[in-house]
């Protein structure tokens, strides 16, 4: 028994890391970053359908709507902040938002942005090619577009400071090993999007895969604004510009517009969810994530600790 016991102590140990506290128990800061994920979207959509109510009508409703869905993220970013703020052993989190860790720079930013509009550009070129979709040009309006970007970007950063900056980080402190904190993330990613439109098993195994690119981006490259500026990017291509499903979400406001009576299912588009839930996206994200892997481990890249 005693022997049992102690085998018992030593895995745990193994497991651990000298900073582990009951409530780094994976269970916990996975109950926060839901919980926050809901009061927050929920807080600003009920203040926002207030101030809204006045002033939509016939000529703004598409892009108040679109508008709307997104900006209701900001909520996210205000709890969220609030929270790590207001207890102190989740402070170091801040950190993570800052130049504190090397990685988040410029550079790293505007590379992320590349990246996501890459990404998802040769997703959609591989589908336009193939004859899955049609899309045709619809209108240009900045005064539309640009705000849409920055609500995009409100939305994409939220998911990444809940998922690859609070969550991730806490796994961090509580366990040795850092692809707890990889994969554990990437899962709960995947999850806050099980009841979007149109999702499917194949739609969640993609959006794990990009949950587990962006964590070796956070790991790999030292930065949480790499991964948030792809995320942005990414979200935006596909929505706001091309006009397809944005995780089965279709704007009504875009450049592009799709002709959805001549789109079709193939290896490369998925007409109840888009380009995401497809062997196309999930095969390019796997590559991006064994490229990134390949980088951090030759140069030997580590993250800053945010917790010492």
């Amino acid at each position: 028994m005693a022997e049992n016991n102690n085998e018992q102590k030593n895995f745990f140990k193994n497991l651990h890391t000298d900073q582990y506290k009951w409530n780094d128990f994976f269970l916990i800061p996975l109950i926060v970053t839901i919980v926050t994920m809901f009061v927050g979207q929920t807080g600003v959509l009920v203040i926002s359908k207030i101030l809204m109510k006045p002033i939509i009508n016939d000529n703004n409703v598409d892009f108040l709507t679109i508008f709307q869905q997104y900006f209701t993220f900001l909520g996210v970013w205000i709890i969220a902040l609030l929270y790590c703020y207001l207890t102190p052993k989740n402070r170091p989190v801040i950190k993570a938002l800052t130049p504190f860790c090397k990685g988040n720079t410029v550079k790293y930013l505007l590379l992320g942005l590349l990246i996501g509009f890459a990404q998802n550009a040769f997703c959609i070129m591989v589908a336009l090619l193939h004859k899955d979709i049609h899309i045709y040009f619809d209108s240009l309006n900045l005064l539309q577009v640009i705000p849409l970007f920055i609500v995009v970007f409100i939305q994409s950063s939220a998911e990444e400071l809940l998922c690859r900056g609070f969550l991730y980080q806490r796994l961090r402190r509580g366990y040795k090993n850092p692809a707890i904190a990889v994969v554990g993330n990437a899962l709960l990613f995947s999850l806050l999007h099980a009841a979007n439109p149109g999702v499917s098993p194949l739609a969640l195994l993609s959006i794990f895969f990009v949950g587990l690119l962006y964590s070796l981006m956070v790991y790999y490259c030292d930065s949480i604004w790499m991964p948030m500026a792809a995320h942005a990017a990414w979200n935006f291509t596909q929505n706001i510009i091309f006009g397809l499903p944005n995780s089965g979400n279709v704007s009504p406001v875009s450049i592009f517009k799709l002709d959805a009576s001549t789109a079709m299912d193939s290896f490369a588009y998925n007409v109840g969810f888009g380009v995401e839930a497809t062997i196309v996206a999930i095969a390019l994200i796997i590559v991006s994530c064994i490229i990134v892997y390949l980088w951090g481990s030759k140069n030997n890249k580590k993250p800053t600790e945010i917790w010492n």
